[in-house]
């Protein structure tokens, strides 16, 4: 799934590889996808974007954003976006394939699911995107303490950390997947309610924030998701399915893996303790 790690990384790759190309031809839709959403009709796409050239990628939180001169077009959530140089084997399935005049191409598939759009310039009004483009991102100087804080104050105390995180929109683009090795570093059990929380565990809560997800970043994403030319992220996961067979890395306990708030949360019992 595309959180900030993802689409930081593919942003970058993509400035290196497609900017100022002219797109050829566009193909949405081709392969039928129930859990595949699309802004207004995809038959619409290729007429949108026919001969554009391709400007600035941009990271918009857990989205990325690619300008075609007065036309945008918007990945979100499980969409697997890739590069293909001129003669490669493109994949038979997909959600939409955009093809250059040098004969490269980028091709985006939808994985569990995913949000394609290509709209022109301020024609989006979906609050997701729009709220995404307007949050202050974690990885910008102005999300400091004092933000954090205030983020805090505006959120109910009975809510649990996880919910904190990774809902109601307050951190676009930080989700399940990265908030786990950000409570492991802190040592906070993703169910714990804030109000249980000390003002050390908020500060230790915000600085794991802040260094972790610019380690992610740093490193190409995450060692669970690929990045645009299918090469897996070179930080290597504390806490997720690919590490849960193996002991807490600090004090050898199992780990645990649970089902909470629609994903799976892993902990530690021991370092991670849940404080109600």
């Amino acid at each position: 799934m595309l959180e900030i790690p993802e689409s930081f990384t593919v942003t970058k790759q993509l400035n290196d590889t497609i900017k100022n190309k002219i797109i050829k031809s566009v193909t949405a839709a081709a392969t039928p996808h129930k859990f595949a959403f699309y802004f207004d009709d995809p038959k619409n796409y290729a007429q949108l974007l026919k001969d554009k050239k391709i400007g600035e990628a941009k990271a918009v939180a857990g989205q990325i954003e690619i300008e075609a001169e007065e036309a945008r077009i918007v990945l979100a959530d499980g969409v697997n976006v890739r590069y293909f140089n001129a003669g490669d084997k493109l994949p038979l399935k997909h959600q939409l394939h955009i093809e250059f005049e040098d004969g490269s191409a980028i091709v985006c598939s939808v994985q569990m699911y995913g949000v394609l759009s290509v709209f022109s310039e301020g024609e989006n009004k979906n609050p997701y995107y729009l709220v995404s483009k307007e949050k202050i991102s974690p990885l910008a100087d102005e999300f400091d303490e004092s933000y954090f804080e205030r983020l805090l104050d505006n959120t109910k105390a009975s809510l649990s950390v996880k919910a904190f995180l990774a809902t109601e929109q307050r951190i676009p683009g930080l989700g399940n997947g990265v908030l786990q090795d950000i409570l492991f570093v802190a040592g906070l059990n993703p169910k714990s309610k804030l109000e249980s929380l000390t003002d050390e565990d908020k500060s230790n809560m915000y600085k794991s924030l802040k260094k972790t997800l610019l380690k992610m970043c740093e490193q190409g994403g995450r060692d669970t998701e690929k990045d645009l030319f299918g090469n897996y992220g070179g930080y290597k996961t504390i806490l997720s399915n690919k590490t849960l067979r193996y002991p807490c890395p600090r004090c050898g306990s199992t780990i645990i893996r649970k089902a909470y708030l629609g994903g799976n949360i892993y902990y530690c019992p021991n370092c991670q303790p849940e404080v109600k």
